[in-house]
């Protein structure tokens, strides 16, 4: 679960935010002019946003490409030193990063669900796969089904091949969790670089110091700030933590945390000046569906650059090797109850008097066990291992 959650969430926030700065039309035409929207969505089968309410979920899509949007490489040299990452060929299009972000009508309180990239599920069409591979196997499929129809040309191949890349993930989520989708954001790893060095030095905290060759996460314990290269290494990093992968969905959520923290305490959404190079920075890597209005998004995603989002992670019920791969084994109808739980949780019930008595308790052994919680952000800067 690479860096693209903390990637879509920033990205979708800096758009958004732009109305509740005050600094007017110009530059929301300046943040939405440009961005590259996707039909994926409105194609999707079984889907029903309407379920929702007033409510809003957006499915956030963090794409290990090391490739820009029209299938070029990224510069070698760039991806090894500056993104920490390999070569053009290493991630394919893996979806590493999964994050379901459900705004309430009410303005309360967000809640953000991250979703194990190597969870074991049903893909549409390719049967149990990792669900991280929904993305790139669907791509593959559609860029050989355009060429062999004659679309010769790459740039374009690889535009429409991406839209079939996007709806098999889109589904392979709606499917899994039970859960309608209003809309998505997608942003790929170069866009994680050009949104953590357009925000600036990220606050982050750690436990416990860290020297990982491999990610180029070499930080010391306690509170510090990261720039574009250092973030990437933080939120990559997953060789020598305990829970490996969930503990980089953990970093994830906390640099998500620092970002915000940074969007508020700068004063960034007020300056004219710093928010057209954030704008200049976070839109021409980012995908939207193509309803998507950030507009009558605002009201809702206030309470996101405020702090107020719970974050949660999907259980894994262990782990097995199947056809060579590291697999994460999920329980479906558990994830299914637990999404359901966090999006819908059930009032609490009134304290007992004694004009109402309390009810029978109920033994332990009846009790779901609470859902998954992921870093505690509550206005601070969370550490994390």
């Amino acid at each position: 679960m690479l860096v693209h959650a903390s990637r879509g969430l920033v990205g979708l926030a800096a758009v958004s935010s732009l109305v509740v700065s005050g600094v007017g039309w110009a530059v929301y035409r300046e943040a939405t002019t440009g961005l590259t929207t996707s039909n994926a969505l409105a194609e999707l089968p079984d889907n029903d946003p309407s379920l929702n309410g007033e409510d809003t979920n957006i499915l956030l899509i963090g794409l290990d490409s090391r490739k820009d949007m029209d299938g070029n490489d990224l510069p070698p040299s760039f991806v090894t030193d500056e993104l920490h990452a390999g070569d053009s060929d290493v991630g394919g299009y893996n979806t590493n990063t999964l994050l379901l972000l459900h705004l309430p009508g009410d303005g309360g309180r967000a809640k953000a669900i991250s979703i194990p990239r190597d969870d074991y599920v049903d893909v549409p069409g390719y049967g149990k796969r990792k669900i991280k591979e929904a993305y790139g196997l669907a791509k593959a499929d559609a860029d050989s089904a355009l060429f062999d129809e004659g679309v010769t040309d790459p740039a374009s191949r690889e535009r429409q091949a991406r839209e079939e890349g996007r709806r098999s993930t889109l589904q392979a989520v709606q499917r899994l969790l039970q859960v309608p989708i209003d809309h998505f954001a997608e942003v790929n790893l170069l866009g994680f670089y050009d949104i953590a060095n357009a925000v600036g030095p990220i606050p982050v905290c750690l436990n416990d110091a860290v020297d990982d060759e491999y990610s180029g996460a070499r930080f010391p314990a306690g509170t510090q700030t990261l720039d574009a290269s250092q973030a990437l290494s933080f939120v990559r990093q997953r060789h020598g933590l305990v829970d490996g992968d969930l503990d980089r969905t953990r970093r994830q959520q906390a640099f998500v945390a620092g970002v915000m923290s940074k969007l508020k305490e700068s004063g960034i959404l007020g300056n004219l000046g710093e928010l057209r190079a954030l704008v200049a920075g976070t839109k021409q890597d980012i995908v939207i569906d193509k309803d998507l209005d950030p507009v009558s998004l605002v009201s809702q995603a206030g309470s996101i650059v405020d702090g107020e989002i719970d974050f949660f992670t999907l259980p894994v019920e262990g782990y097995e090797t199947i056809d060579g791969q590291d697999v994460n084994i999920v329980d479906v109808d558990r994830l299914r109850s637990e999404t359901a739980r966090i999006l819908d949780p059930a009032p609490e019930q009134p304290a007992a008097t004694a004009e109402t008595p309390a009810p029978d308790a109920v033994p332990t052994t009846e009790v779901d066990d609470p859902p998954a919680v992921g870093v505690q952000v509550d206005g601070n800067i969370p550490c994390v291992d």
